[in-house]
């Protein structure tokens, strides 16, 4: 079987970049440098059938979450998505099926001014679908808020409301944070950031440890949708919220009324990866999040 984490820990070792890669694989983007001197994100995801989406689910939300997973890697930089690339690879399925699959797509492609540009096809040997998105953007003038950029004291929040969205369908329908995340780049407001697909737990381990600090999480505040309970919230994963540490003081103050609501849910405090919950206790009993 695969480990994800570990496989993914020794890829850094193999690929090499040269000099215009400015942010090297390890974030939610990496970030290059162009002729012009301009800086660009680019990131890519898959969505799978069977594993991110049912077979039942309709191709055209199946298509919109696919591009809106790339958007939150953009949302999670602070930066603005331009272009995307798509791959599409099924069986078993109409050509109706796979233009309406791009149709989501494009809905959403159009809805956050992204060009999609160019891409492939292929046939799978066996039923299913398999797509990846490229997407690329441009980052904020401010600089790309990277994971390991928080600091003992500052404060952790995260955006929305988080739990239960897989079985919900909220997987398949939120919105990306592209405007709290530009927000909280263009004001230099995040010391790190990330958004929340693999669990809150998992996906806080990952900023705490590229920032070498340990997070305390006060579990009583986190942001929950009705129908979701504690565990699923801090596990499950698929809620693609942002979660970011700041060093703002009742960031509240300053947050603007048309973004997103956000909420304090702990802080940073010496260590190296430790999650910790407010009584000073390691969190257990839980799977930190989704390994593939």
């Amino acid at each position: 079987m695969i480990d994800e984490l570990k496989l993914l820990g020794a890829l850094p070792g193999i690929f090499k970049a040269d000099p215009s890669v400015t942010i090297p694989p390890g974030d939610d983007c990496a970030e290059f440098v162009g002729a012009s001197g301009e800086r660009y994100l680019a990131a890519a995801d898959q969505l799978i059938e069977g594993v991110h989406f049912d077979a039942d689910t309709p191709p055209e939300l199946a298509g919109k979450k696919l591009l809106n997973r790339n958007l939150s890697d953009i949302a999670a930089m602070g930066g603005t998505p331009c272009w995307a690339l798509l791959t599409l690879a099924a069986n078993g399925k109409s050509s109706e099926y796979l233009l309406d699959f791009c149709r989501g797509v494009a809905s959403e492609a159009a809805k956050w001014h992204v060009s999609v540009i160019g891409g492939d096809c292929a046939a799978l040997d066996k039923p299913g679908v398999a797509a990846t998105l490229t997407i690329i953007g441009k980052s904020p003038a401010s600089g790309a808020v990277r994971r390991s950029g928080a600091k003992v004291g500052d404060r952790i929040y995260v955006s929305g409301k988080i739990g239960n969205s897989y079985r919900s369908g909220r997987h398949l329908t939120f919105q990306p944070r592209l405007k709290e995340g530009a927000f909280l780049a263009a004001n230099h407001l995040a010391t790190a950031m990330l958004d929340v697909s693999d669990g809150l737990l998992l996906d806080a381990k990952r900023l705490a440890s590229e920032s070498h600090v340990a997070i305390e999480i006060d579990v009583k505040r986190v942001p929950l949708h009705e129908d979701a309970a504690l565990p699923q919230a801090l596990s499950d994963g698929e809620d693609y919220e942002l979660l970011f540490t700041t060093s703002v003081e009742n960031l509240e103050k300053v947050w603007g009324k048309e973004l997103a609501p956000v909420t304090c849910i702990g802080r940073c405090i010496p260590g190296n990866g430790e999650i910790i919950d407010a009584s000073g206790m390691a969190i257990e009993g839980l799977d930190l999040g989704y390994v593939h």
